[in-house]
């Protein structure tokens, strides 16, 4: 079966380094997402990036970075996103999010 819906994409870019009271801050969030019943969660990690300091972060061997850059995404219903903004709120002290209307496919049996 197949369902078409209304949704909203949330889009987190953070540093593997950065921290949520002493804990990955990636997993702060999956974790907190999980919490308010949010439809799911994933972290993705980059190869290669550069934000708001302009120092490129990569994975290549012969300059290896220790801070990689990630994104969680979460898709769910605008209201349950928006309801959850106000949680990054307060976990994020540096790094972008992104909010995007999506059209969500759902296939189930």
């Amino acid at each position: 079966m197949k369902k078409m819906e209304d949704g909203r994409r949330l889009s987190i870019f953070v540093g593997e380094n950065h921290r949520h009271k002493g804990k990955p801050l990636f997993e702060a969030i999956v974790q907190k997402a999980l919490e308010q019943g949010l439809a799911g969660a994933t972290v993705i990690k980059g190869v290669e990036s550069f934000g708001s300091h302009h120092e490129i972060h990569t994975g290549k061997i012969l300059r290896l970075s220790e801070d990689m850059p990630l994104v969680v995404e979460i898709v769910d219903s605008p209201e349950k996103i928006d309801a959850f903004l106000p949680c990054l709120d307060e976990m994020i002290e540096e790094g972008t999010v992104t909010v995007s209307d999506v059209k969500v496919i759902r296939y189930s049996k």
